[in-house]
């Protein structure tokens, strides 16, 4: 069975400064969204150049929303 995160963090502070240190890099390394949103951006401006999507004025994407 799993341990909980409560769990986890206990064992983790009876770490050495410098192995919660590396713990942390680690952690943070799998949650690096910023790769993701730049890839994200890239792939939505290269629809709009393409002419794959149209872009919406945000005066009529609020109209849509509000007549839901």
């Amino acid at each position: 069975m799993a341990r909980s995160a409560r769990e986890l963090f206990e064992e983790a502070m009876r770490l050495d400064p410098a192995e919660r240190a590396t713990l942390m890099r680690l952690l943070i390394d799998t949650l690096d969204a910023e790769d993701a949103w730049r890839a994200e951006v890239e792939r939505r401006i290269a629809e709009l150049d393409s002419g794959a999507v149209e872009a919406v004025p945000w005066e009529e994407l609020r109209a849509r929303l509000y007549q839901r």
